[in-house]
């Protein structure tokens, strides 16, 4: 297959990595992005048309150049803590936006969109690993928001024939394997750049959450997924659509748990840098234990994740590392 994707948020991390992917599988990916979270320097597989995804006017400009075959949709607000302190910012982006780019590629002739949605959707787990059946009740508004998206999207697929797939990712994590992008945010709040920026001695110590869950080892359990397994996952989803698949969502996850502990351990073992850990409350919202089912995606996509824990972090580091000496240079 090959063609014209449109990948609005493909400047972010997420989506940057699966233009790397969409470009090896032949595809052309062309970058929609404001730019206010992600990086210019990002875009390296296809064309940037910089524009914000509630711009219905530069949407239509974009999609009428380019005339996509598909849309991958990643351009989101993501933090939880600031969805709790400014949810109409999350609604009015995350969920206006999306409707606004939906009938922007529906009037572009556009069938079917790849959704960039997230296990906080499921809210706390009432069974383990949790599969796609699990019931949906989001804790915060950032969960919601992509809750109401996947809604919406059941509706268009109902009513208006536009199929998509809702991916819906644990811990994405890593970076591209040759070094060329990887895990930039502003600000940082995900464990592993953390932990790696304070190995870098870029941060004065690492905050561990909570040690009092009931976990193997106090610490809470996360199912990291790396970024370019992910990346292979929007691929193949992408390739289901195309050749006709129906409305579906599928959980994108290793289906093993890493406590923070184990992760922090894998870090300093990988770094060779040992680095002071403060612990801390938990934080409210926080589940102790967080593990996808990835059956059906297997099933379905053929999709398996092939890189471990070390693998993520190494990756990682290699990208973090050569970020600081660029830095320094």
């Amino acid at each position: 297959m090959s063609g014209v994707v449109l990948v609005a948020g493909g400047a972010g991390y997420v989506g940057s990595h699966v233009c790397l992917a969409l470009a090896q599988a032949g595809f052309t990916p062309v970058v929609y992005d404001n730019l206010s979270n992600g990086h210019a320097a990002f875009v390296q597989w296809g064309a940037l048309e910089q524009g914000d995804i509630r711009d219905a006017a530069r949407l239509d400009e974009v999609i009428a150049l380019h005339k996509p075959v598909a849309l991958l949709h990643f351009a989101a607000l993501i933090e939880v803590g600031e969805s709790i302190k400014e949810p109409g910012r999350f609604y009015e982006n995350n969920v206006a936006g999306a409707v606004t780019l939906i009938e922007a590629a529906r009037r572009g002739s556009i069938e079917c969109m790849v959704f960039s949605s997230t296990c906080a959707t499921y809210g706390d787990p009432v069974r383990l690993p949790m599969d796609e059946t699990h019931p949906q009740a989001p804790l915060n508004p950032y969960g919601r928001s992509k809750l109401m998206i996947e809604q919406a999207l059941a509706d268009y697929s109902t009513y208006a024939s536009f199929r998509s797939v809702c991916l819906r990712y644990f811990n994405a994590a890593g970076a591209d394997e040759e070094g060329r992008i990887g895990e930039r945010h502003e600000p940082e709040t995900h464990a592993i750049p953390l932990a790696l920026q304070t190995a870098l001695g870029q941060r004065s110590g690492f905050k561990l959450f909570g040690d009092d869950y009931d976990t193997r080892d106090g610490t809470a359990v996360r199912d990291y997924i790396h970024v370019m397994d992910l990346a292979d996952a929007h691929v193949r989803a992408l390739k289901y659509l195309l050749d006709g698949g129906q409305t579906t969502a599928f959980n994108l996850g290793t289906g093993t748990g890493t406590t923070v502990k184990e992760l922090i351990e894998a870090i300093q073992r990988t770094t060779n840098k040992p680095f002071e850990v403060e612990i801390a409350p938990r934080r409210p919202g926080d589940a102790p234990c967080l593990v996808a089912d990835n059956s059906r995606a297997r099933e379905v996509l053929g999709w398996r994740p092939t890189r471990s824990l070390d693998d993520i972090v190494q990756s990682a580091w290699r990208w973090h590392a050569a970020e600081q000496d660029r830095s320094a240079g």
